[in-house]
């Protein structure tokens, strides 16, 4: 009695036309929220997806504070870790410490210099790596396919150019990306010096992917003046090449503080930074613009590590006059066919250095940024002649070292 009784109510519910037609809208609406319930859940786990897919199959041993036995919740951490801090501005790397004598109290004036350096640093790093996004090398043709295939392995750096700052490092680097065998990263890691804790799988993921006789490189000036960079690279591969474009350090420190200037240009003057006590004639060596250039002292620490013959000194007066002879000289170190030659470089009379004639993935020629090329500010020729008494006997010490006489004097 109670079934047929529900049967003719459902009976003359369906036969309703109106009635029908609710209960047709009210199965799709819940068949709706079942689908955006179901998509809700499935993209909230597609952070942890990108993420695995990025670090991809590859492993490579852990350095600092990372070990294999990490547990799962650490894992995840790190791989968070990892994307916030590729998205992330380049952190500013801290001042090297000064063997020499320092004054007990620094000045506000070399507080705030310090302060607009690393500040600067991290700006025009940030340029480079913006324009890098906008300059993406592209693979050889004959190569292409095997990219898109997915062929081509992530490895850690065979060469690194190691230093100077404000000695030529970004030329140098945009010429060799002009050789089929040489891929590179455009934005300086700062691995061994700021981010050293995050692992060499973190490091490896930076790189780009290299075929089979492919180098692999990256450059990060700040690297020859940090003391733990040799030994961390050290540990990484004793094997590694190293190259380090070296440059007349008075020119060099008239340009590391044009780069400052050009962007805090109300810090105190070249003359006042340069001395400790400007009657004495005492040079401020606690100032990096001034210590970056002692390249005696900060070769020393690499030495400990690396032989000479795994070190490579690139002039930055020669790379612009004569850049196809100093590509040679680094072509050979790097044990490479010698394919950049004149034909790739044009002397820029503007700016004052040698462009590419023709870009790697780029049929226009290609000159370095806007940050390049800056005209320096008019110094007093007795700071200039007290710096280059000053730089002299480093100088020896150095051209002694590396068997070069580079000129400076």
């Amino acid at each position: 009695m109670e079934y047929s009784l529900v049967c003719s109510n459902l009976h003359a519910l369906w036969s309703s036309p109106v009635k029908k037609k609710l209960i047709l809208l009210s199965i799709m609406f819940l068949i709706w929220v079942y689908m955006l319930y179901s998509c809700v859940g499935y993209c909230s786990t597609m952070p942890s997806l990108v993420v695995d897919g990025y670090r991809g199959k590859e492993s490579g041993p852990a350095v600092g504070k990372r070990t294999e036995t990490s547990s799962s919740s650490s894992s995840s951490s790190s791989r968070t870790d990892l994307v916030s801090r590729l998205l992330s501005k380049p952190q500013p790397w801290e001042d090297i410490e000064s063997d020499y004598e320092e004054p007990s109290i620094r000045t506000a004036a070399s507080r705030d210099l310090l302060n607009n350096e690393l500040e600067t640093d991290r700006a025009e790093e940030w340029d480079e790596m913006r324009g890098e996004q906008l300059q993406q090398r592209a693979p050889e043709p004959s190569a292409m396919s095997s990219f898109s295939n997915g062929s081509g392995s992530k490895k850690l750096p065979q060469a690194i150019i190691i230093g100077v700052k404000k000695g030529g490092t970004r030329a140098l680097l945009e010429f060799l990306r002009v050789h089929p065998d040489i891929r590179a990263v455009g934005a300086e890691p700062h691995f061994f010096d700021r981010n050293y804790e995050n692992g060499l799988e973190w490091y490896r993921e930076l790189m780009p992917k290299t075929l089979e006789g492919q180098i692999t490189m990256e450059k990060t000036p700040s690297y020859f003046v940090t003391r733990e960079a040799p030994a961390r690279i050290s540990a990484m591969s004793r094997d590694t090449k190293l190259i380090v474009v070296v440059r007349d350090p008075v020119t060099r420190a008239i340009s590391d503080y044009t780069q400052t200037l050009s962007k805090k240009p109300d810090i105190p003057s070249f003359e006042s930074l340069t001395f400790k006590n400007r009657t004495t004639g005492l040079i401020d060596t606690s100032w990096s613009a001034i210590q970056i250039g002692i390249y005696a002292k900060h070769l020393d620490n690499w030495l400990q590590y690396f032989p000479m013959e795994q070190i490579l000194f690139v002039s930055g007066e020669r790379l612009i006059s004569d850049p196809a002879g100093e590509l040679g000289r680094v072509q050979d170190f790097l044990g490479l066919k010698r394919i950049i030659t004149d034909k790739h470089f044009y002397f820029n009379q503007t700016k004052g250095f040698p462009c590419l004639k023709k870009a790697e993935g780029s049929s226009k020629p290609h000159c370095l940024g806007k940050t390049k090329g800056r005209t320096h500010p008019n110094i007093d020729p007795e700071v200039v002649q007290r710096l280059r008494d000053f730089y002299r006997p480093f100088n020896m010490k150095f051209y002694q070292m590396t068997g070069h006489n580079f000129g400076w004097d």
